[in-house]
């Protein structure tokens, strides 16, 4: 994988190395763009990976990952409209599998947070199933 960023390669060696990471990708050329609002001028947001994680569900979950140093206003504004707007309307849509966004801001918690985020998901998961069985 060409890599940008050393923060990068950490987040490549901590998925490849995690046992319910199927697949992951660098979003380069994929196509997957997330339009945003900064202000009143409208941008285009790429993500940094996709990653396929193995959550408890029958489909895999797609994971959108964002590796961010500085976090500039911009950055606030592309993880708010991931999270408030994208993923949960993606998901209500209900034809392009299940999704799930994770920043990651600091090189040295990287594994640790993203430990904590596929955990959160698996128990999500877990949740839904104790919810739809009452």
């Amino acid at each position: 994988m060409i890599l940008d960023s050393d923060w990068k390669a950490e987040f490549c060696r901590v998925a490849e190395s995690h046992p319910k990471v199927k697949a992951y990708v660098k979003n380069h050329n994929l196509g997957l763009e997330v339009p945003y609002r900064y202000g009143s001028e409208m941008r285009t947001y790429l993500p940094d990976f996709i990653v396929l994680t193995d959550d408890g569900h029958d489909n895999l979950l797609n994971l959108i990952v964002e590796i961010k140093g500085y976090r500039r206003e911009d950055a606030k504004e592309k993880k708010s409209t991931m999270e408030t707007y994208w993923v949960p309307g993606v998901n209500n849509h209900g034809h392009y599998g299940r999704w799930a966004f994770a920043e990651f801001t600091e090189v040295y918690r990287i594994e640790a947070d993203f430990k904590a985020k596929v955990e959160a998901e698996f128990n999500k998961m877990i949740e839904e199933v104790m919810k739809d069985n009452w």
